[in-house]
């Protein structure tokens, strides 16, 4: 049953009391696949899903087939015997990976993840992870983490594979910045230079392209999130004496300015440095939005919760592109890491925490928004209802952070609206 209703106290001092909180059926995309573009980023990692045959196929749909290059993924496949109690899973899982790590030698860091068969026959992942990394000690770091769609979500996934690499992480006392998020390695090197000409010396970033290259952790280290769905990893990070720069996120030249403006306030940089660093490629972003602002301003957009992205989404698409946010639904809203984005919406905006689908899709149904953003698994109906549709998992998988992304970011949602014109012209 769905009930609208007050939120508990919000240390924040956010308002919750219009935040429509929904418990009944989801339509989210399963867990495992945070590990897609996970993979490309920690170039000697590899993915092992202890899972179904169903994973293995959800994996290849989800990352597509890889032709030229082998894959940094794989699956562990559980079959009857193992289901039944028949064979030692440990046992086989410790031949899978002596066969995986012979013929890829180049793996210096496995994560063993795990699925809704592994759970629901309670293998233990974490122990064989410490297991397998004694083992292989000094040649392959192992670790475990969860996947399972009976424990996360979409996004989540990953979280869990960043928050498992985080008690590793070497100790260090100096003064520094940790950025943490999954991102493009050109998004991570254009921050860099940001970083750089800000005046801020020691900047790491969480997870790292190579094992041997992740970043260090301690009392010292103040970090910024990167997306809004990290918690598990903050917390973990927090745990080991680090803090949190409280900031939007990157998103569009707003979000992107208010984050590096606040690691500039952490870290005492002068405005007038800050100014002069960001100003060129503030200049580009606000020239890239222009365009699209021109041809979504006033439209009508309807957010399903998938990504957790949806409320700096929603920020992004009124204050930048002077849309119409009808409502932005989210799996989970963390009251703290995004209370300084909710302090920028506007009050017409609705907040739904959850989901009930079936009363979402009604809602959505009388709205009629002009564009809906929304899982692979609802676009199509919605389609066939004559609504135009955003698939929400492009925005994770796409470049968007940064002021040089700003205008990708913006044409994303311009080109479903452009494809539904062509076809009108097309079809009198």
């Amino acid at each position: 049953m769905t009930n609208a209703v007050a939120s508990p106290a919000n240390p924040s001092g956010c308002d919750d009391t219009e935040i429509l909180r929904e418990r009944g059926q989801r339509e989210l995309f399963c867990g495992l696949t945070g590990i897609v573009w996970l993979h490309r980023k920690i170039k000697d990692a590899f993915f092992l899903v202890v899972g179904s045959r169903t994973c293995a196929h959800l994996l290849q749909s989800a990352a597509g087939v890889m032709i030229f290059a082998e894959p940094r993924f794989g699956t562990a496949i559980l079959d009857e015997r193992d289901l039944a109690g028949m064979a030692d899973c440990n046992d086989e899982l410790d031949r899978v990976v002596a066969e995986l790590l012979a013929r890829r030698p180049d793996i210096r860091l496995l994560f063993l993840v795990g699925s809704c068969p592994s759970e629901v026959i309670k293998l233990d992942l974490g122990r064989a992870a410490s297991r397998l990394d004694a083992r292989h000690a000094g040649a392959v770091r192992v670790l475990a983490d969860s996947g399972s769609g009976i424990e996360t979500s979409f996004t989540p996934g990953a979280v869990a594979c960043l928050a498992a690499l985080v008690p590793g992480l070497a100790p260090s006392r100096d003064s520094e910045l940790l950025v943490v998020g999954s991102m493009a390695d050109g998004v991570e090197d254009q921050f860099a230079r940001l970083f750089a000409a800000m005046g801020i010396g020691k900047v790491g970033f969480l997870p790292a392209r190579e094992a041997a290259a992740m970043p260090t952790v301690g009392p010292g280290t103040r970090f910024l999130l990167a997306q809004p769905f990290l918690a598990q990893t903050a917390r973990a990070l927090e745990s080991r004496g680090a803090r949190r720069i409280p900031a939007p996120y990157p998103l569009g030249v707003e979000g992107t300015t208010a984050w590096l403006a606040a690691a500039a306030a952490e870290f005492g940089v002068a405005p007038d440095r800050l100014e002069a660093a960001i100003a060129l490629p503030q200049e580009r972003g606000r020239r890239a939005l222009a365009r699209y602002r021109a041809q979504l301003a006033g439209k009508r957009v309807f957010l399903f919760p998938d990504s957790q992205l949806e409320i700096p989404l929603a920020r992004f698409l009124t204050r930048e592109l002077g849309m119409r946010v009808i409502e932005a639904g989210t799996p989970y809203l963390h009251r703290e890491h995004l209370a300084e984005e909710r302090a920028l919406l506007s009050a017409d905006v609705r907040l739904s925490e959850g989901q009930d689908v079936e009363r979402q899709l009604d809602r959505c149904l009388a709205a009629r928004p002009d564009l809906t953003v929304c899982g692979l698994g609802l676009a199509n109906p919605l389609e066939a209802q004559g609504l135009t549709t955003k698939w929400s998992i492009e925005l994770l998988f796409t470049p968007v952070q940064g002021y040089d992304q700003a205008g990708d970011l913006a044409e994303l949602f311009a080109r479903p609206l452009n494809r539904r014109a062509r076809l009108k012209e097309l079809v009198p």
